[in-house]
């Protein structure tokens, strides 16, 4: 990428009843520094005033386009991939280098795409890219740590040819935002969260049906099937006890994954993605205990 003209961008949303929260992200990406090429809302069969909220900025500006798709009759993150795909459909004939997906449920800094997209010009490996989400409520990063391997799918940007070379998001119930991640490293490009650069969620991340509990329940029966293996998920267990409400949360994933487990939920990833994603996980986890051993060690020799 040599000039500025070649950083476009595209924007795809998935919005049911957002009426509370719409408004706050559209007036986000108005007021970008480097505005996209085009943004598709895709009201997945909202029956709030969603529709008429989008219609209002799509008549000022020319790049916002409202589509509206019968979505199931409940929430489900199935249902937002096949929005995302219809709103694909409308980006056929625009040329971009670069397409996003964004929650319509958060905000972020002005120039946050510029950021973005010079930190794709400045790493040509560079596949997906995102900032760190924050609470907007109480400022505090949801994820508790920093894990600069995983971008939250409320706010995913992708090269175009790493878009393409995973083939989007796969057509799953659950986490097809966390598989993208995974499958954007298995074909071979970085990816990066950037925890300097914020994104506020207007709500707690992975409670846009509800109940946190039912939610984190939820992951755990997507932990199982997209392939996370036991040990790593009793980890899991033990790092998130701190979120709140401490200990339930960390015990309702597990016990979704257990869930999974005695069900045998089928596990729909393709085999070479399913094994890609334990061998990861198997890699982090000889990592941190390596990490720990050797933290031991220097504590005994101090």
């Amino acid at each position: 990428m040599n000039n500025q003209k070649e950083l476009t961008y595209v924007l795809m949303t998935s919005a049911r009843n957002e009426e509370a929260y719409i408004e706050k992200t559209i007036k986000s990406v108005i007021s970008q520094t480097v505005l996209p090429k085009k943004w598709i809302i895709v009201s997945d069969g909202s029956t709030d005033s969603t529709d008429e909220i989008v219609s209002k900025y799509a008549n000022k500006y020319d790049f916002i386009q409202l589509i509206r798709v019968d979505g199931d009759s409940k929430r489900n993150f199935g249902s937002k991939v096949k929005a995302l795909n219809a709103a694909l459909k409308h980006l056929k004939n625009v040329e971009y280098n670069f397409i996003g997906n964004v929650d319509a449920d958060v905000s972020f800094d002005p120039n946050y795409y510029e950021i973005m997209l010079e930190k794709f010009r400045d790493n040509s490996k560079l596949g997906l890219a995102g900032g760190e989400i924050y609470n907007e409520y109480d400022e505090k990063n949801v994820q508790g740590e920093v894990d600069t391997w995983h971008v939250s799918g409320a706010i995913q940007l992708f090269r175009r040819q790493c878009w393409e070379d995973i083939g989007g998001y796969l057509q799953l119930k659950r986490s097809e935002d966390a598989v993208a991640v995974k499958m954007a490293r298995m074909t071979g490009w970085d990816v990066e969260k950037y925890p300097d650069i914020r994104v506020f969620h207007c709500r707690r991340e992975g409670t846009g049906k509800g109940n946190i509990l039912i939610s984190r329940f939820n992951y755990g029966i997507s932990d199982y099937t997209t392939g996370t293996p036991p040990i790593y998920m009793v980890v899991k267990f033990f790092n998130r006890l701190r979120e709140k409400p401490y200990i339930l949360c960390s015990l309702f994933r597990l016990s979704g994954y257990c869930y999974g487990f005695l069900k045998r939920e089928r596990r729909v990833l393709p085999n070479e993605v399913f094994k890609y994603i334990r061998h990861e996980q198997m890699q982090r986890l000889k990592e941190k205990m390596l990490k720990m051993s050797r933290n031991v060690f220097n504590l005994i020799n101090s």
